[in-house]
């Protein structure tokens, strides 16, 4: 698979943990975008400044707390399809779910590699206004990075859900995630068809190299 841009990745990974990062059990259905925007990242934000383990970069710590935290507000279904694109029609069921799971992996391994260099941001709030009965919206931040860099602008595009408001896409200065991955899935599924993405998925999840194409 190719490799994009270390720095661009790691401020999509940090987006997405801040998006949703904390849970709302019975509540979920009631907390509008906006709102749970804001307070889950207050709430993190609280936690990485005072968890000794996840500012040291304790791979483990940061991953058992995306697995807490973050993943059950991701609809990781409608982000690999979104990023697999055409072709996910063509995929069996067995198939589908192997996507979901591998990519599913891949977006916490990615995120947990970038997150130590990230700790430091703050987050400014975009008026935000949404439609009532709407099932699809748009939460704006501007997160702001630390020493002195560009502020970066973050949009999550999020859906209403039987278990709540679940992000499906983070766009980070308009260059959209899921469009980032359709683009490489689409060149892995051209070699190989959808049991070559699936490897190559798998292949990198466990930390073996990637054949370069010819």
């Amino acid at each position: 698979m190719q490799k994009g841009s270390n720095e661009t990745i790691g401020r999509w990974f940090v987006a997405l943990f801040m998006a949703c990062s904390s849970t709302f059990p019975a509540m979920a259905e009631e907390v509008s975008p906006d709102v749970l925007v804001r307070k889950t990242t207050e709430e993190v934000l609280t936690v990485v400044r005072s968890d000794k383990d996840i500012r040291a970069g304790n791979v483990a710590r940061i991953v058992q707390l995306i697995e807490e935290k973050v993943a059950p507000h991701f609809d990781f279904e409608r982000m690999t399809r979104l990023a697999v694109g055409r072709a996910w029609r063509e995929a069996s069921p067995a198939q589908r779910e192997a996507l979901v799971r591998e990519f599913r992996t891949l977006l916490v391994r990615s995120y947990s590699a970038a997150f130590t260099a990230y700790i430091g941001i703050a987050v400014e709030y975009r008026p935000y206004k949404m439609t009532p009965g709407e099932t699809e919206t748009t939460v704006q931040t501007l997160i702001k990075l630390p020493g002195g860099a560009p502020p970066m602008g973050v949009d999550y595009d999020m859906g209403n859900t039987p278990e709540g408001w679940k992000v499906y896409d983070v766009r980070v200065a308009g260059a959209s995630l899921i469009i980032n991955y359709r683009n490489l899935f689409a060149q892995e599924i051209q070699n190989g068809g959808i049991d070559g993405l699936i490897k190559s998925l798998i292949d990198k999840n466990s930390g073996k190299p990637v054949a370069a194409k010819k």
